[in-house]
């Protein structure tokens, strides 16, 4: 599942009328953001270096390479922002980089296949996975907890997990 580039951050519109940006970091240490560069849009057409004018709230004011107005700026709202993966810190064996774990399927202990997962969502109280199913009407959520996730097994492709009897 591994991917070449990371999303590591992503542009909320302009800040002023300078060609700064507002910059999301999804990023560990989020001032690192600057240190990835180049980073790619999505579909690897653009490239930018980036520094890190000032915090502001939710994110950074940033100066990106080849922005000089604030339509430019505003042309990026809403890009998501990939480095390369060789520019990334190496993980330590128990955290995991989101893009390496979408897409592998999910096992409960006994062996039975709860289906896909689709996505890792944070919404302040830890990260949540989000895990798809055929046939089933909702997604299956489950804490991504050591608890709830005994197993990541990234070079078999496969999660076990351990749901609450609720969940099943």
């Amino acid at each position: 599942m591994a991917t070449d580039r990371i999303c590591i951050g992503a542009i909320a519109g302009a800040f002023g009328v300078r060609g700064e940006v507002r910059l999301k970091s999804y990023c560990a240490q989020p001032e690192a953001i600057a240190a990835y560069a180049p980073l790619w849009t999505e579909d690897g057409k653009r490239s930018f270096t980036v520094r890190i004018t000032r915090t502001i709230p939710n994110g950074f004011a940033a100066r990106l390479s080849g922005v000089t107005t604030k339509e430019e700026a505003d042309a990026l709202r809403g890009a998501e922002l990939f480095a390369d993966r060789d520019r990334l810190p190496n993980l330590p064996d128990d955290e995991f980089y989101h893009a390496d774990l979408i897409g592998l399927e999910v096992y409960d202990t006994g062996g039975a296949k709860l289906g896909t997962l689709r996505a890792v969502h944070n919404h302040g109280a830890g990260d949540i996975l989000e895990i798809f199913a055929p046939g089933r009407k909702t997604a299956l959520l489950l804490p991504f907890t050591r608890a709830a996730v005994p197993t990541i097994d990234l070079t078999a492709g496969r999660i076990i997990a351990d749901p609450p009897e609720e969940t099943e």
